[in-house]
């Protein structure tokens, strides 16, 4: 067995391997010794029937099971050994020959790769990212005063006076308002770092990864489409997971408890749903902690929080002050 790499570029690698008999001749007598000793052919006892029979019925699918188990030993072995960081898998390249699946044949596999992009950056005081004050114009409040009061218009037993709906109108634009500029603030906030780490991706290789990641989930026409989203996703992704690695963070079981403990809570009180018995909340959070996606989708939201509270403690914010209608038109 001989693998070899060759270096297309920055990011993108082929990898030939090169399989001869003796390295997959003992992987295919031991699948077909364990056919032969289970297989059930009428007129033979089992454990019985002839090797050359056996060879003759599952010989070409032993072959081509040992002929993969060498090469995806090989692969991971050469990876780890050569510490190479890739994105997603090798896949199969354009340039591989033509199999002919023979036993005792020696076989050529070639392999396109890509490497994950090193991310080298600092996180420093002099960095400068905007965060907006929203005011509230008078359209705005006025719109909500009047949307208020026709809706405890209609509900007769809960009426309020002009003077509470104001209030409440000033405190829920005021959190609206808090909200919104939060986002803002950790949209611009990864915008600005993705941006700093000139992050470059393998986009070609990327997207023929993708479509044979989702293979029958997703069109080259849907990756196509949403690649540019995926991208700016990814970039961030990378250069969040290398800030977590320089300020020594790491997500704990806590943190994926709380976490997921703060989502429940959010999740009632969006249904108006309040005094929500412990039980209830702890049986939802653990169903939570049973399911891989939500259990990677809570881990990448502590990652983002850790990583852009240790920013803004950072960087200079500068604060803007900007209207509710110039803010939404960003």
């Amino acid at each position: 067995m001989n693998l070899t790499k060759k270096q297309i570029d920055d990011l993108n690698l082929e990898l030939t391997l090169e399989i001869s008999p003796e390295d997959y001749a003992e992987e295919v007598r031991k699948r077909l010794a364990e056919r032969r000793r289970t297989a059930e052919f009428k007129g033979f006892r089992k454990g019985m029937v002839p090797a050359s029979l056996i060879k003759r019925v599952y010989g070409d699918q032993a072959l081509a099971d040992a002929v993969n188990e060498v090469i995806n030993t090989s692969l991971d072995n050469y990876i780890s050994e050569n510490k190479l960081r890739l994105l997603g898998e090798p896949l199969g390249s354009e340039k591989q020959p033509e199999i002919e699946w023979v036993d005792g044949n020696s076989f050529t596999f070639i392999f396109d790769a890509a490497l994950s992009p090193e991310i080298d950056i600092e996180v420093e005081a002099s960095d400068e990212v905007p965060k907006y004050n929203i005011t509230t114009s008078a359209k705005e409040k006025s719109s909500m005063v009047e949307n208020l009061k026709k809706f405890y218009a209609d509900r007769k037993e809960d009426a309020k006076s002009d003077e509470e709906i104001e209030k409440e109108v000033a405190e829920r634009l005021k959190e609206e308002h808090r909200q919104e500029s939060e986002w803002r603030l950790g949209k611009d906030i990864r915008d600005f770092y993705v941006n700093k780490a000139g992050v470059k991706l393998p986009e070609e290789f990327l997207k023929r990864w993708l479509l044979a990641a989702n293979r029958g989930k997703l069109t080259q026409e849907d990756i196509d489409k949403d690649f540019p989203g995926f991208c700016a996703d990814f970039r961030w992704q990378l250069v969040r997971g290398r800030l977590m690695e320089k300020f020594g963070f790491k997500v704990e079981q806590d943190d994926l408890y709380e976490a997921a403990r703060a989502y429940v809570t959010y999740q009632y009180a969006m249904y108006g749903i309040g005094n929500v018995p412990e039980e209830m909340v702890t049986e939802a959070v653990s169903n939570i902690l049973k399911d891989r996606r939500q259990i990677e989708r809570i881990h990448e939201q502590v990652e983002d929080r850790k990583v852009l509270d240790k920013i803004k403690e950072t960087i200079t914010l500068k604060e803007k002050k900007i209207s509710s209608e110039k803010f939404r038109e960003l």
